[in-house]
């Protein structure tokens, strides 16, 4: 009896929960923009048909946000820090890669989920840990055969100190954001459309009495994602995108692939604009050091905060 009310439990969750429809949408809607941008720059673009001859042997680690020299009229002038002069039509396969595989994960995501403690084990978390490597790995691939570690993701930051200024603020820019949906209305207006409310990860913080699964979930969070995510979607998809469709289109198409892949509708909107806060953030950088900083601040901001709530009763009515 049991096990028939939670399967139409389940099922009632899926006919009347919009978040599928919504991740589909979301999906649906990054893809054809990203379509449409590309077809017009290639179209109007500023890009020179008769500018081919480029002189890759002179470039390096000085030069590395800087668009090679060419023997004709000089390129554009690029937007932001981060450089795509190296990448190739064959990394879109890697971006269609990436957008697959994160798209299966967010609606599997939804479709495990009752509204229940997550049935995770070790084993499952070890796997998620795994693919996020997996991932990372795959595109490292695909760029540093081309060039090297330090000119992909600018690793030699002289700036580094002011990750002290930016990780801080950027957390405190995000916990207004979360301050002033929960003002606003936005959780009882997810609530009224039987959204869920709580990501699986924070209900495993809050509940859970694995002392491992514990330690991998913090593991996956503080260490694991901010690592991982952002080698993939700031470090890789992010520029690809930006090569062949601009800047403020690959922003916009990254961040909101970035918000669907975590599978919640009701964190959608947040996670949407801290994908669009690294993005800006490794824009004026050039460094993917200043994002990692940021995400892990934020998830260790987070890990804490589910800390308090459940060992010394802090109530927090908009957990991330």
């Amino acid at each position: 009896m049991r096990a028939a009310v939670a399967s139409f439990r389940r099922t009632n969750l899926l006919m009347t929960d919009p978040t599928v429809m919504v991740l589909i949408g979301s999906f649906a809607t990054s893809v054809s923009l990203f379509v449409v941008f590309a077809l017009v720059r290639g179209v109007f673009g500023r890009t020179n048909p008769a500018v081919v001859a480029v002189d890759f042997a002179r470039m390096d680690e000085a030069s590395a946000y800087q668009a090679p020299a060419v023997a004709a009229l000089p390129p554009a002038l690029p937007v932001g820090r981060v450089p795509v002069w190296f990448y190739k039509p064959l990394d879109l396969v890697g971006v269609v890669f990436v957008f697959g595989v994160f798209g299966m994960l967010s609606f599997a995501t939804v479709r495990s989920s009752n509204g229940a403690l997550p049935t995770m084990n070790p084993v499952t978390l070890v796997v998620g840990i795994g693919l996020h490597f997996f991932m990372a790995g795959m595109v490292a691939i695909l760029v540093v055969r081309r060039v090297g570690w330090v000119t992909w993701l600018g690793l030699r930051w002289r700036a580094w100190y002011w990750v002290f200024v930016l990780a801080p603020g950027a957390v405190l820019f995000m916990w207004m954001v979360f301050g002033g949906l929960q003002i606003s209305g936005y959780m009882e207006w997810m609530q009224s459309l039987g959204v869920e409310t709580v990501q699986d990860t924070v209900k495993l913080l809050q509940k859970s009495e694995d002392p491992l699964i514990l330690g991998l979930m913090g593991l996956a969070a503080v260490v694991v994602a901010p690592l991982c995510e952002e080698t993939v979607f700031r470090g890789y998809f992010y520029p690809v995108m930006k090569k062949f469709a601009g800047a403020w289109s690959a922003a916009f198409c990254s961040s909101l692939v970035f918000a669907s892949a975590h599978g919640n509708l009701t964190f959608m909107l947040p996670l949407f604009v801290f994908g669009g806060v690294l993005v800006f953030i490794y824009e004026k950088t050039g460094s993917i050091w200043a994002p990692i900083a940021v995400h892990f601040c934020f998830n260790s901001a987070t890990v804490l905060a589910q800390i308090a709530v459940r060992y010394h009763a802090i109530p927090l009515g908009f957990a991330p």
